[in-house]
């Protein structure tokens, strides 16, 4: 427990391992002043805990189902503008940081990099000080900061594109996507449409391959 009068950092865990939630639980509340405050195992869940608890920082796996930490990312930003993200992932991507980084994280750190960075980088944004290791280059964030080439770091897939993509290939309806994103089924239709229009697919099939390929769904 933190001294009388000493602030206390809040941190929301979002991973769908329950052991990965367990195991940085113990790290983080080792750490005199922070406290675990909410655990999520999918992107909805942290969403939801987020706009509950109202976290300092928010530590969120990209790779969660239901809605990837980039939607949820945006999400949280833009519902909790005061908590900062951590994506921890072990998905190494320069397309991903991008993404990342225009959803609002400022935090991006592989799951392989924990135990080296961790704890500096939840320092870092407890002091609203953005965190990227060696492993993330100056030269790609200077690029994407800049924005001197439009698009480059951008995937065929928009961003809302991308979640649908996920959603098709974790099994869920076009029914069941309106009621996880709030959108109409027109909306999801027209969206999915445009997926599979630039991933130049005509199946679900293809759709699942795509996303398995692209890591936004482990097989």
């Amino acid at each position: 427990m933190s001294p009388e009068g000493t602030s206390v950092t809040r941190i929301l865990i979002a991973d769908d391992h329950e052991v990965v939630r367990f195991g940085l639980r113990a790290i983080l509340e080792a750490h005199e002043g922070w406290e675990v405050v909410a655990e999520a195992c999918d992107g909805k869940e942290a969403i939801a805990k987020a706009v509950e608890t109202s976290p300092d920082v928010a530590i969120i796996d990209y790779s969660l189902p239901m809605m990837n930490g980039v939607e949820a990312t945006r999400q949280i930003r833009a519902r909790v503008p005061t908590a900062e993200v951590l994506i921890f992932t072990m998905h190494d991507s320069e397309v991903l940081v991008g993404e990342l980084l225009e959803a609002g994280a400022r935090a991006y750190l592989l799951k392989s990099d924990a135990k080296q960075y961790l704890l500096a980088a939840v320092e870092s944004l407890a002091n609203h000080t953005p965190f990227f290791t060696g492993r993330v280059s100056e030269q790609l964030l200077d690029t994407f900061l800049a924005n001197d080439e439009p698009g480059k770091l951008g995937a065929a897939l928009s961003p809302r594109e991308r979640v649908i993509v996920q959603l098709i290939a974790e099994g869920h309806s076009n029914r069941e996507m309106t009621e996880i994103l709030n959108l109409s089924v027109k909306t999801i239709e027209t969206h999915r449409a445009a997926a599979m229009r630039k991933l130049n697919v005509t199946s679900t099939a293809a759709i699942v391959r795509y996303a398995i390929r692209n890591k936004l769904v482990e097989p």
